[in-house]
C-alpha cells in the first residue's frame, strides 16, 4: 500500500486478520471477483499489498503476487508464503507489459501525489481484457485527521475516480459505494476530528484501526456483509464511506 502514519501501518499489520473493516472489505472483493470471466491460471497482483492478507484471499484465483511500499509489511506479507512480493512503488512496476490477468488496488491510490500516474502504470502490467478492481476512501467533504496522519492526498467522488481511471485508459465495468450502513456515524466522527486538524502537532492521535471486543467487531462487520451479498448479486449502493470500482484494460486502442 502506499505511504501511511507509522501508527496506523502498526495497527494495520496488527490487526489485519481480524479488524472487521478488513474482514468486510475482503468478503465485497471477492464478491465482485467472483463475478468476473478469470481463466483459471491468471496471474493475478495485489498492487499496495499492505500485510498480504488479501493475498490469502487472491490465490483461489491464481497465481499471487504482490508490492508493498513499506519494507516492513512486505516482510510480513513474504512471511505469508503466498508467492512473490516485491518492495516498490505503484509508479514503477517491476514487471512485463500485460503481465497480469488481474489487479487489485484496495486504498492505495490516494496515498499516491498522481492517481493518473500511479493508474497508468498498473495498467501497464495489465493484459488487454484483464481487470482492475479498486477501492478509495470517498467524499472529500469528510476529510479529516485520519486522512492528513495516513498521507491521503484526497478522498475521491465518483466523478473523480472515473476520469482518473478513464484518464489512464481504464474502462470503467461497474462502480458502487460500500461501508453504506455506518455512513452517518462515522461521518460524525470524521467531521468532529476537524477541530484537531488547527492543532500544530498530532502526538495525541490515536489510530482508528483497533479491535476492540469481540463481540462489537462482529456487530460492526455485519452491515459490511449485508453489502457485500447485496453488491455480489450485482447491487450497487448510492452512499457510503467507501468507492469500488471494476475497471478493464481495453488494450491499446484506449
Amino acid at each position: 500500500m502506499g505511504a501511511m502514519d507509522e501508527r496506523e501501518l502498526n495497527s494495520l499489520l496488527e490487526l489485519d486478520d481480524r479488524h472487521w473493516w478488513y474482514r468486510g472489505r475482503r468478503r465485497v472483493i471477492r464478491g465482485e471477483l467472483d463475478r468476473l470471466p478469470l481463466a483459471a491460471a491468471s496471474r493475478v497482483l495485489d498492487a499496495g499489498c499492505g500485510s498480504g492478507r488479501t493475498l490469502d484471499e487472491l490465490q483461489d484465483y491464481g497465481d499471487v503476487y504482490g508490492i508493498e511500499l513499506d519494507p516492513k509489511a512486505a516482510e510480513l506479507a513474504r512471511s505469508r508464503g503466498r508467492g512473490e512480493v516485491q518492495v516498490g512503488r505503484l509508479e514503477q512496476l517491476p514487471w512485463d507489459d500485460g503481465f497480469f490477468d488481474l489487479i487489485t488496488c484496495l486504498d492505495v491510490i490516494e496515498h499516491t501525489p498522481d492517481d493518473r500516474v500511479a493508474l497508468l502504470e498498473v495498467r501497464r502490467v495489465c493484459k488487454p481484457g484483464g481487470f482492475l478492481v479498486v477501492t478509495v476512501p470517498a467524499y472529500q467533504a469528510l476529510w479529516s485527521l485520519h486522512d492528513v496522519v495516513n498521507h491521503h492526498y484526497r478522498r475521491y467522488t465518483r466523478d473523480m475516480l472515473r476520469r482518473a481511471a478513464t484518464g489512464a485508459g481504464w474502462r470503467v465495468q461497474r462502480m458502487s459505494s460500500f461501508n453504506s450502513l455506518l455512513l452517518g456515524p462515522a461521518a460524525a466522527f470524521r467531521l468532529l476530528q476537524r477541530r484537531q486538524l488547527r492543532r500544530p502537532h498530532h502526538d495525541d492521535y490515536t489510530p482508528e484501526l483497533t479491535l476492540g471486543p469481540t463481540w462489537l467487531n462482529t456487530v460492526l462487520e455485519r452491515p459490511l456483509q449485508i453489502e457485500a451479498r447485496w453488491l455480489a448479486r450485482g447491487g450497487k449502493l448510492p452512499a457510503g464511506l467507501s468507492l469500488m470500482a471494476v475497471l478493464e484494460n481495453p488494450g491499446p486502442q484506449a
